[in-house]
């Protein structure tokens, strides 16, 4: 498969040479799907766990595989998660942590702090019963404060974008280690064997990376484009070479192939993994189609997710937020049963013009994801879906940017996520910051604690969740972490 791709669910697949063993004309079986040249929707085993790949109720009925459902260690708040990566950092004394000390300081020094202070330009109000306090900017998800828990005392060791967002996505900031996403498919399995148990629409390859763990659980990545026709998002799905009928025919020959050789070779993990990435790519060429049609919702649900303010960062051709519609798929994808689905967003990297560039920001979001909420809720969805946002670090109290409008710098001492649905107790505020904003002082809770609190959410305990790999178990939270209960219901 092509890494660049629209469609990209290439779990680890080998690139190496081709392997020879034993006498002339012997063919090995990655030597059969190199040369069969047939589609990766062609080409699949889905025959080798006698699965019918065109039974809708296949997920009912397959026997177990990699990605059927399992049980956690006790019985889950949640079920699913829907992560909105906030990528290049939200400021925190801007979005959800007033801090009117350092609107009294605006532009003066303040103590423990090199430069000079800079206040927020945005207005704080009161919400729901529970009378968290919400920026002016984030209007639509203010209105469901009473089912959000707002963390303000996360903070991140390195503020330095991409090491920051990959210890926030894998719990490590060096070391190659599997994704939130990928332990919670390894644990969980798959509500849907017809489609991917981890779903990413958009951001960096390390934030779905499956790592050591078998590649089947890597996250598969989806760059969709609500202008885009299906055929081109999901372009590696179908065959172009083969009716349904000659595939039939190609699996039951591939089937009888791999039991041959299987016998004779040495079982190849990358191998396994490319015939699993084919197999689901068959199995999806229905049901991702429905899935990612987003026409079939009537127009008023689109217009809620998709309409916003205009201005906004993610705003698309015609007005509408392209934000809205990936949040919108990203829904159809849970109700689905797909376990883990994670949405990138940006414009967040607000380094100057504080006083416009974190509404637009703010304008690109706030709409969709309080669709998202609402919409879940309607449906009954949102006790069983963990619904999170956050960003990579924080910003810092003081005027950075340089010359012209001031913005702030990178700070990794205080940053801010929020969490709704799935068990979160909602209506509050947890930890806090010193009476500037800049550092966590109160509940502080570092990214491992974070991932433990999501495993507990999810039925795990997170010291338990382990695979053992080149001789050591490993975990998610490494050997740290503990679970933040005040935040689960």
């Amino acid at each position: 498969m092509n890494p660049n791709s629209t469609f990209n669910c290439s779990y680890g697949a080998d690139s190496s040479p081709l392997l020879h063993p034993g006498s002339a004309g012997y063919f090995s079986r990655r030597d059969f799907l190199a040369r069969s040249g047939v589609g990766i929707g062609g080409l699949s085993l889905a025959a080798l766990f006698g699965i019918n790949p065109f039974d809708l109720n296949a997920a009912a009925s397959a026997p177990m595989g990699p990605l059927a459902p399992k049980e956690p260690h006790f019985p889950a708040k949640a079920k699913a998660i829907i992560q909105i990566f906030a990528g290049g950092a939200p400021s925190t004394v801007d979005t959800w942590d007033p801090k009117p000390d350092l609107v009294e300081n605006d532009g003066k020094k303040i103590p423990g702090y090199e430069g000079l202070a800079l206040g927020s330009p945005y207005k704080f109000e009161k919400k729901g019963k529970s009378g968290v306090e919400v920026s002016e900017v984030f209007p639509e998800i203010g209105k469901h404060i009473d089912d959000i828990a707002v963390i303000r005392s996360l903070f991140a060791e390195i503020p330095d974008h991409g090491i920051a967002a990959k210890m926030l996505m894998t719990g490590s900031a060096q070391l190659p280690k599997p994704s939130l996403g990928s332990w919670l498919v390894y644990g969980l399995g798959s509500g849907n064997q017809n489609m991917p148990g981890f779903i990413t629409l958009g951001g960096d390859s390390t934030f779905r990376q499956a790592a050591f763990l078998p590649g089947i659980y890597q996250g598969c990545n989806v760059n969709y484009n609500p202008n885009a026709s299906l055929s081109t998002i999901l372009a590696n799905i179908r065959s172009e070479f083969s009716s349904l009928d000659r595939q039939r025919r190609q699996l039951d020959l591939a089937e009888q192939m791999n039991k041959m050789h299987a016998a004779q070779l040495q079982k190849d993990a990358q191998l396994e993994a490319r015939i699993q990435a084919f197999e689901i790519a068959f199995k999806m060429q229905t049901e991702a189609t429905d899935a990612f049609d987003i026409s079939k919702e009537p127009q008023a649900m689109r217009d809620k997710y998709e309409l916003s303010t205009a201005g906004g960062t993610g705003m698309g051709m015609g007005g509408r937020n392209a934000n809205g519609t990936k949040l919108l798929v990203a829904r159809r994808l849970i109700e689905r049963g797909v376990r883990v689905v994670q949405v990138a967003t940006g414009g967040w990297d607000t380094h100057a013009d504080i006083g416009n560039s974190v509404r637009r920001a703010a304008q690109g979001i706030d709409g969709p994801a309080g669709a998202l909420l609402q919409d879940l809720k309607d449906r009954g969805l949102l006790d069983s879906t963990l619904v999170m946002w956050g960003g990579e670090f924080g910003r810092t109290v003081t005027a950075g940017g340089g010359a012209g409008a001031p913005g702030r710098d990178h700070n990794g001492k205080a940053m801010v996520s929020w969490m709704a649905g799935g068990g979160v107790k909602g209506g509050q505020a947890y930890g806090g910051t010193d009476e500037f904003g800049g550092r966590a002082t109160e509940n502080k809770m570092h990214v491992h604690d974070l991932h433990a609190t999501i495993l507990a959410l999810m039925g795990f305990d997170h010291t338990k969740l382990i695979y053992n790999y080149n001789g050591r178990p490993f975990r998610l939270t490494d050997n740290f972490g503990n679970v933040a209960k005040e935040l689960i219901a």
